[in-house]
């Protein structure tokens, strides 16, 4: 599965561009006996045949996009101005590598540190300040490699470093469709509804019109989730820990989960030895905001991989945070399918 992860997270998907994602993924599955579709939205729906019927119709799901940019505008001098795609924090843009959908390498710029002036060198540049270089001495020249609306992507490579972390941009939510697609290219118990869905990062947009179309009685959504388990924060402000097993949040800005589900979740982690911690903050969300209230409403719940440095071309997990959630994650499919 960690050569599925690589593969997937160096794909570029930002929202609204996650073709290259779903074409892989259809390719991994091609001859696995199952229904394949795509949406008018770009969501790959994927319903798998299990050794059972079950009592319940069940979704699982994970977002394809990124977090990444997009052109709004080109200057005289051939510089590039970007629009955010999703929530990048300010403070992980500046002097980043990033890759054009044209292929077209650049780097996000701006005034270098002797050259502030006042109060700015005490300020985070904002990205409406900063700018891509693309290396083009003027407007016409950068016009023949970059348009408006042209997608761009952060640059960065697939490491195992440490004690068994990874780290690579896009692992928010490529952990997630890495593990369903290890789901399906395996036998499972209960037939179940897959979903790769679009749009999370600007409102989980795929996942309304999928759960619309399916109707399942319950969901579950695998993501990748803030661990600020990090030098200078203690306690609660940490929210989640990497090494200290998937997350299993009872709430976060989009969604109060199912509390039959999240007590059920705590109890399939102890049945089965598994580790398992909730976050210690109200904050966050993912395709469940959306899918909870679609179609009558619809039973939630949400398994994570916690991430440091979310949103970001440096993402880190640990690796046995991952293997373990594949594992968590088919018990709660087999749990919630008889419910």
């Amino acid at each position: 599965m960690i050569n599925l992860l690589n593969d997937l997270c160096l794909l570029n998907g930002v929202s609204g561009d996650e073709q290259g994602v779903r074409e892989y993924i259809a390719d991994k599955i091609e001859h696995v006996n199952c229904e394949i579709k795509t949406d008018n939205l770009g969501n790959l729906i994927v319903f798998k045949k299990g050794r059972k019927k079950p009592k319940n119709k069940l979704m699982i799901c994970a977002h394809m996009d990124e977090v990444g940019f997009i052109v709004q505008g080109i200057n005289s001098d051939g510089f590039i101005s970007l629009s955010a795609v999703g929530g990048i924090s300010d403070a992980v843009t500046f002097g980043r590598k990033i890759r054009f959908k044209s292929g077209v390498y650049g780097v996000i710029g701006g005034k270098p540190t002797h050259q502030l002036e006042g109060d700015e060198k005490e300020k985070q540049p904002k990205l409406s300040t900063l700018f891509a270089d693309i290396g083009a001495a003027n407007k016409e020249e950068a016009e023949r490699l970059i348009t408006l609306g042209d997608y761009a992507y952060f640059a960065g490579e697939f490491i195992i470093f440490g004690n068994n972390l990874i780290k690579c941009k896009a692992l928010d939510d490529r952990v997630g469709c890495a593990i369903m697609l290890d789901l399906l290219m395996n036998e499972i118990e209960y037939d179940t509804h897959f979903v790769f869905t679009v749009q999370e990062e600007i409102g989980a947009r795929g996942a309304g019109a999928a759960a619309y179309e399916i109707k399942p009685d319950f969901a579950l959504v695998l993501e990748a989730t803030t661990a600020c388990d990090i030098a200078g924060v203690t306690g609660e402000n940490q929210v989640c820990k990497l090494g200290s097993g998937t997350v299993v949040p009872f709430m976060d800005k989009g969604a109060i989960y199912d509390k039959e589900l999240y007590n059920l979740a705590f109890k399939t982690a102890a049945e089965n030895s598994l580790k398992c911690q909730t976050k210690t903050q109200i904050a966050g969300g993912n395709d469940s905001q959306i899918i909870h209230k679609t179609a009558g409403g619809i039973r939630t719940i949400c398994l994570a991989v916690p991430c440091r440095y979310l949103h970001s071309p440096s993402c880190v997990i640990d690796k046995n945070d991952l293997l373990e959630m594949r594992i968590f994650a088919e018990k709660m499919m087999n749990k919630m399918a008889v419910l």
